[in-house]
């Protein structure tokens, strides 16, 4: 993996996902591939296959909320092929209860398009949880806030740039 620079040049249409990446001075590399809105694997699996990743390494980024308005919001961040323990959820995020936020208004409070949501240079900071189950990797990918796009980076500086903590948070 290259260590990715700030540059006015390199990153002029930049993602907020990769301007905070810039920003933190983490190693990060960007992958991309052609997305295909006919696809029925959901996009994390989508990734997955067309990057020839391991699912177990490709994560997606889920928002969960807690009361009926959804007044708390909080990220977790899961391997594409696993599902959300919605109770270790809340319970690593200190909150009560959760329940998935529905997708409009996961748009809304992060400023990415479903497919394209990133944990990363969301519109406000929110509390994290990353799933345990990648602490030890090499490295893992994200969303890097549009669809068919990917960075490649450390578990510790994932966690480390969005704030967040590790904690088991699948099934």
């Amino acid at each position: 993996m290259g260590k990715k620079k700030a540059s006015k040049d390199r990153h002029a249409g930049a993602t907020p996902a990769i301007a905070a990446l810039d920003a933190a001075g983490v190693v990060y590399e960007t992958v991309t591939y052609e997305h295909d809105d006919r696809s029925d694997l959901g996009f994390g699996m989508e990734a997955a296959e067309k990057l020839g990743e391991d699912p177990a390494h490709l994560l997606k980024t889920l928002l969960v909320g807690e009361g009926g308005e959804a007044k708390e919001v909080g990220v977790c961040v899961l391997p594409a092929d696993h599902r959300l323990d919605l109770k270790a959820a809340a319970h690593a995020l200190g909150m009560k209860k959760v329940a998935l936020i529905e997708p409009a208004a996961a748009e809304r409070i992060t400023g990415y398009v479903v497919g394209g949501i990133s944990p990363l240079g969301q519109k406000k900071h929110l509390p994290t949880v990353v799933d345990a189950s990648v602490e030890g990797a090499e490295h893992v990918l994200v969303s890097g806030g549009r669809r068919g796009m990917s960075v490649r980076v450390a578990p510790a500086d994932l966690v480390a740039v969005t704030g967040g903590s590790l904690a088991p948070v699948t099934v």
